[in-house]
């Protein structure tokens, strides 16, 4: 199971960009956790400048924006 982290304020994007997430791993029939995560410090300590971000077992895939399908099932199947 891949552990996956939104990292953002909770905005209508990090919020979209989890829920495409998860709605992809579905389709592709991979077992994902994905977790959102709000803590400014937390988000920090991946180097986060601009959200919504997307961490994946720890490592950082994408940031500053909605990531599109392409990339959402290139990161998941990575």
């Amino acid at each position: 199971m891949k552990k996956i982290e939104v990292l953002g304020t909770g905005c209508k994007k990090c919020v979209t960009t989890a829920e495409q997430i998860e709605s992809v791993a579905s389709e592709l029939g991979i077992d994902v956790e994905v977790e959102k995560v709000t803590d400014p410090a937390a988000i920090m300590g991946y180097k986060v400048m601009s959200t919504p971000a997307v961490a994946i077992d720890g490592k950082l895939f994408h940031s500053g924006s909605v990531p599109d399908r392409g990339k959402i099932e290139t990161m998941l199947k990575g």
